[in-house]
């Protein structure tokens, strides 16, 4: 079971995310703390494996206190959570294991408690691969296992995520060979796939096609064997 904390000057906020996390089987002790300095001295007295901090806190946000966390030996898993993304860049600096936007939705905050279960799992593990992107002329930060699949688009591909898609500078054969050893096969001269993304598989003799998340995607026929084999390592059965 992982034990949580959850930081927020906004009552109404902190019991919200509780509800919710209290709905996940995996988590066990729920502390909460309505100051970035009751955050603290919670952190001084209990043992949590993670702590998710709103970082708009008076006095003490919460970047002060992943600051003060990432000094410690062994620090809990760090989730932000907020209503702007102006700070993402400088949480993932601070080795943030996840960036939730306000309002937070379920199936959101699942994916970050299955990336703490991970973390605590790998003993800490290395920190998040992190894709500087543009998106209506602001600079952001994504995960790359947030991505599950790119689109070829010229000299341009299109990083696609469960939330949203972006455009970067960087051809489709380029990223193949960069993201080879982090999960990403290509299934299709347009398409390079996430493996841990992916759903379901069709090997129909007409339509050959692999489905990541709620897209189905084609697959080629000079790709098929290939893709058939790495995908049925990864226990992903064909479709009828």
């Amino acid at each position: 079971m992982i034990n949580v904390l959850v930081a927020d000057d906004e009552l109404p906020a902190i019991e919200e995310l509780a509800f919710l996390l209290g709905r996940d089987e995996r988590i066990g002790t729920i502390l909460r703390a309505s100051s970035g300095a009751e955050a603290l001295r919670a952190l001084e007295t209990e043992s949590v494996d993670a702590v998710f901090l709103d970082i708009h806190m008076p006095a003490v946000s919460g970047l002060d206190i992943a600051r003060v966390i990432s000094r410690s030996s062994r620090p809990p898993a760090v989730v932000f959570v907020t209503a702007d993304e102006d700070c993402a860049l400088e949480a993932f600096e601070l080795a943030a294991v996840d960036y939730l936007l306000k309002p937070v939705r379920a199936e959101r905050l699942a994916r970050s408690v299955g990336r703490i279960s991970e973390l605590i799992r790998d003993g800490g593990g290395a920190a998040p691969e992190m894709i500087t992107v543009d998106q209506g002329g602001t600079t952001k930060m994504i995960r790359r296992d947030d991505v599950t699949y790119v689109q070829a688009q010229g000299d341009y591909a299109r990083l696609h995520t469960a939330d949203a898609s972006y455009l970067i500078r960087v051809p489709l054969a380029d990223l193949e060979q960069q993201w080879a050893d982090a999960g990403f096969i290509r299934t299709h001269r347009s398409y390079l796939i996430a493996l841990s993304h992916v759903t379901h598989l069709k090997l129909a003799a007409v339509r050959p096609s692999v489905t990541v998340e709620d897209a189905e995607l084609p697959i080629s026929r000079r790709l098929l064997p290939a893709v058939r084999e790495k995908l049925e390592a990864t226990r992903i059965r064909p479709q009828a």
